[in-house]
Formats: structure tokens, sequence, C-alpha cells
């Protein structure tokens, strides 16, 4: 007994059990929001005004997500964004990429003006109006290129931050691994492409999420360049549309049914808000999955020991 006293220490039983109070205290308040937008978005809209809706709905509807697939327009919208997001985040990762590799290599003679340039852009921008005045030279208005060209409305391809991120993770790869490319006869973009490229897993899985994100959530690009073409109309827009409508709803002139009035009735904004939260985050949801094992499995891919 004595002995099993004496193998005991309390110091990393107390440290363990803070450290999962805490963990289980951040997965509480990171996961509350989300469930109780998810349960207002399955919740009656009269009855969520009364308030006292938390982790569970009081009246069980589907009015609200009705309401938002009333128009018609959001599942072509939906395609428009799935679309934009794929084409823009694998031309934004492969070619921020390519970038960043040139400006890592030291024999490259304008490396650090182009990297002081990169820079300036993270202070500086032209503005919206320059902006849009450049799409409109380049014929790009009311057109899907500008959605991959301009996402964000004054954001371009490449991003200043991304690029710096991926030429930093670049420069701490092994230059052995490069050297040994080159002396079997390996011009630049095949060491780009067979050995660069796949060592940066770790952070082209966190730079493609961090497009990916943002082509899915812009909805001002849409309305700058392209709100007069209906099939161009992406879901962030025709949900902010759709929101901007909710205090008026009743008079929304794609209400031409009763059923669709009924619907009507039964929203309110506060329920109708909450389903097109869910709508516009759920889909992004199921891209984190997919990234999240490059995370790990991509930092030791072709790892040497110098």
């Amino acid at each position: 007994m004595q002995a099993v006293k004496s193998r005991f220490k309390p110091e990393p039983f107390l440290f363990h059990t803070f450290n999962y109070l805490l963990m289980l205290f951040i997965v509480i308040v990171t996961l509350y929001p989300f469930l109780n937008t998810l349960a207002i978005s399955f919740n009656s809209g009269v009855d969520t005004t009364r308030g006292g809706i938390y982790l569970w709905p009081r009246v069980w509807t589907l009015k609200n997500y009705e309401a938002v697939f009333l128009t018609g327009h959001v599942f072509d919208a939906f395609w428009v964004s799935v679309a934009r997001t794929t084409i823009g985040t694998a031309l934004g990762v492969v070619l921020t990429a390519m970038v960043a590799y040139t400006i890592s290599r030291r024999e490259f003679m304008f490396r650090k003006l182009i990297t002081i340039i990169f820079v300036l852009t993270l202070y500086f921008s032209a503005g919206l109006i320059p902006s849009y005045f450049l799409v409109k030279e380049l014929n790009l208005l009311n057109t899907f290129l500008v959605y991959i060209l301009f996402p964000g409305a004054t954001a371009g391809l490449i991003s200043g931050f991304n690029m710096l991120v991926i030429r930093t993770y670049i420069s701490s790869l092994p230059e052995s691994l490069i050297e040994s490319a080159k002396i079997d006869g390996a011009g630049d973009f095949r060491v780009f492409v067979s050995v660069v490229f796949p060592l940066c897993a770790p952070v082209l899985a966190t730079i493609s999420l961090f497009i990916a994100v943002g082509q899915w959530n812009t909805w001002f690009d849409t309305f700058i360049f392209a709100s007069s073409r209906q099939n161009l109309s992406t879901l962030q827009y025709e949900l902010i549309k759709l929101l901007s409508s909710t205090t008026n709803f009743n008079a929304n002139p794609n209400l031409t049914s009763t059923a669709a009035k009924d619907i009507a009735a039964r929203i309110t904004p506060l329920s109708i808000r909450a389903a097109i939260t869910i709508v516009a985050s759920v889909p992004i949801l199921f891209v984190y999955p997919f990234l999240q094992r490059h995370f790990v499995a991509g930092l030791q891919l072709g790892s040497v020991k110098e």
C-alpha cells in the first residue's frame, strides 16, 4: 500500500484534469452557437419569438427551409457557388504555389523586389472603384471569369498573404532534395511538380481552406460585377437578397401560391436568418474532413535527415 501511494503523483493528475475540463469548456463554447442556430432553424418562427430556444427545437417545422428554397433560384445559385469555389481554389493554390516557389529560390534575381511588391498589397489596395473600372475595361462584367480573377470584388487570384505563407514553408524544406533533383536532370518546373508541391501538402491544404471559405462566403463581387445576370447569381447573394426581404416577406413577388403565403405567415426574420446560416455553412463544412488528413500526413512526405 505504501508503494502504491508513493507512485501516485498529484501534479500530473491535476494537470490532466484541468486540461480536460478546459478543452470540454472550449468545445461547448464553440459548438453551442452552431447548435443553437440549428435548433432555431427547425423551430417554428412564431414560437421562436417567445425565446427560450437553446439546443432543441420546441415546435418542429421545416417551413423555414421551405422559405429559403421557395424562389427556385437557390439551386442554380448553389451550383454556381460550387463551380467558382472549386475552380477558384484549384487555380489559386497552384498559381500561388508557383509564385511562392519562384520567389523562394535564391538564384532568382528579382526575388526581393517582387516580395516587397506583394507585401505592399497587404497594406494598400486600389479600392473598389478602380477595380470596377479595371474589370469593365477587361470586358469581364457579367461573366463567370470575374469570380476567378477578382474574388471578393477587390482581391486577386493570387493573394500576397497566401504567397508569403507558402514561400516561408518552401524555404524550410531541405535544400538537398531540390539539389538532388536538379543533379538528376530535373528542371525547375519538374522540381516544383515532383518534389516541392507534394511536400507542401500541409500548407497547401491550409491555403486551400482559406481560399475555399473565401470563395464560398463572398457575395459582394456578385452584387458589383454580375448582379444583372441571374444565371451567374451565387448562393450567398441569393441568401443575402432573401434575408434583406425577410422583414417584408409577404410582399415578395414570388409568393403567388396559397402554400407560399402560408409559409410566409409562419416564419420570422430570426427563424429565416437561422435557416439561411445553416444552408450557407453546412456545404463548406464537408471540405474540412478531406483537408484535415493532409495536415499531419503531408508533414512526413519525403522527409530526410541532414
